[in-house]
């Protein structure tokens, strides 16, 4: 989830892109709402801990509000409904969507983190303060069995 909306960063920041961007924007926002879906669906069947699934909750809800922003943007709602300062609604939308855009990708980020160290018990192990550990090396597989 995490690359695909990187992904959709890219896409909206293209300078002088093609049109056939602004649909592959769209149809990557499905995506992110499909993958935010999947990925609450999938912990909240698991025992890891309620904040881990508060997170991707949110980050579930946030994705659903882009898509209603986003749906505004495309059809141009609020481009002549000037506010305050010569900022228009339809610009205050595009900001609110660029920073649920932040928080869905550092949401995700920590959700994928915190449940690498849950599924791996990382949270039980602790360092000395000023330490930091290197990382394990990976134990090696058995060779097989000559024949």
């Amino acid at each position: 989830m995490i690359w695909v909306v990187f992904l959709e960063f890219l896409l909206a920041m293209t300078p002088n892109a093609p049109a056939w961007t602004e649909f592959v924007h769209i149809a990557l926002g499905f995506v992110i709402v499909g993958l935010a879906f999947y990925d609450f669906n999938g912990l909240r069947a698991t025992a890891v801990p309620a904040r881990v699934k508060r997170i991707a909750k949110s980050t579930l809800q946030l994705s659903v509000v882009m898509g209603v922003l986003g749906f505004l943007l495309f059809f141009d709602v609020g481009v002549d409904w000037t506010i305050l300062f010569g900022v228009t609604v339809w610009g205050l939308i595009l900001f609110i969507h660029v920073v649920n855009a932040f928080a869905i990708i550092t949401q995700a980020a920590a959700v994928a983190i915190a449940y690498d160290m849950w599924e791996d018990k990382e949270f039980a192990k602790e360092t000395a303060p000023g330490e930091v550990p290197a990382m394990p090396t990976p134990k090696k597989p058995d060779a097989a069995p000559k024949p």
